[in-house]
């Protein structure tokens, strides 16, 4: 793994253990088969403890069916899974809105920008702001937009000649940086010869 996405990854996760929501390996299993669309049906024994059913231990071997069930134990006390009791009396475990996004958290190494065809003649511009106290979270959304293939600009700017918006908005949404960060879709700008060599733009024509 690249340097900048490790740093980045170690970031996220510094930010995570802060904020009291850190998983562990088979937690985060667990979070992206859910979030990939797995249903996970489980039971609760007189003593309240998490019997599964039909769910992760089918899905992964390498987790042992007692490590899955404390697993979601721990994931259910820390309000990332929440509970809908089915008519056979069973239980669906699903994601929570916290749950999705800490999934997503730990999707963050596959994110890539899209392969496209013809460059369209516009450049993404991606300008930041965001003040010391949230250097943790600057110092992360920085490295992630390395990783994605966008350039430095200036110091707090960022360029890229494809569409890469979805892919910017997912980083601002998971690090809570909505309020500083602008995305502009620029028709042109002063040394475009440069970025174009930069980019390797002539074959995208």
């Amino acid at each position: 793994m690249d340097v900048k996405v490790r740093n980045a990854l170690a970031r996220t996760q510094r930010m995570e253990r802060l904020k009291g929501v850190w998983c562990g390996p088979v937690q985060k299993k667990i979070l992206l088969l859910l979030l990939g669309g797995l249903t996970l049906s489980c039971a609760r024994s007189p003593r309240q403890q998490w019997r599964i059913i039909k769910g992760v231990h089918e899905n992964w071997k390498e987790i042992t069916k007692q490590a899955a069930e404390r697993a979601v134990a721990a994931l259910y006390d820390s309000k990332l899974l929440k509970a809908e009791e089915n008519s056979d009396g069973t239980i669906t475990l699903v994601l929570t809105e916290n749950g999705r996004k800490r999934a997503l958290t730990h999707h963050i190494r596959y994110a890539r920008i899209k392969p496209q065809g013809a460059w369209d003649s516009k450049w993404r511009i991606v300008l930041y702001d965001i003040p010391e106290d949230a250097r943790e979270a600057r110092d992360a959304f920085r490295d992630h937009l390395t990783h994605l293939g966008v350039r430095k600009l200036q110091r707090s700017a960022g360029i890229f000649p494809f569409d890469c918006k979805e892919e910017v908005e997912f980083f601002i949404e998971l690090l809570n940086i909505r309020k500083y960060v602008r995305f502009i879709v620029a028709y042109s700008i002063d040394d475009e010869a440069h970025w174009r060599r930069v980019f390797k733009l002539d074959r995208h024509v």
